[in-house]
């Protein structure tokens, strides 16, 4: 037999031996783990106990969770936008302008009132009108 760490280490057949070798292995290790994977999930629903278990998991997330989803949504949505607004107050306060509609302008279309998307705006503007 010939010594693994002898000359033949930089013999490249050897040593593509040696990769397909090891990757086998690891491709043989994934698939176990993804047969095990598989297991792991689908045994608990062989009982008929565990199957009841999840029907009445699924009735408390129709009845409990799903409806106090949207409401604390809403007041996610609605204290990033009071936090915005007020982060637009303190930087119109502190500028000393007296033009209110440089930094928010309601009369604008679709959001488009905020100062960072009317400057945005005014750019695009300005390079489409490039003559």
């Amino acid at each position: 037999s010939r010594p693994f760490l002898g000359s033949d280490w930089q013999n490249q057949s050897c040593w593509e031996t040696l990769v397909k070798a090891s990757s086998t292995h690891i491709m043989a290790a994934i698939g176990e783990m993804a047969v095990l994977c598989h297991k792991f999930i689908t045994a608990p629903q062989a009982s008929s106990s565990s199957f009841v278990n999840v029907i009445k998991l699924g009735t408390f997330c129709r009845t409990v969770v799903w409806p106090c989803l949207p409401p604390l949504l809403m007041y996610q949505y609605i204290r990033k936008k009071d936090e915005d607004m007020y982060a637009l107050e303190v930087l119109y306060a502190k500028s000393g302008s007296k033009d209110s509609k440089a930094f928010y302008d309601a009369s604008r279309l679709n959001g488009s009132g905020h100062w960072r998307i009317q400057q945005d705006l005014e750019t695009i503007r300005a390079a489409a009108n490039a003559e």
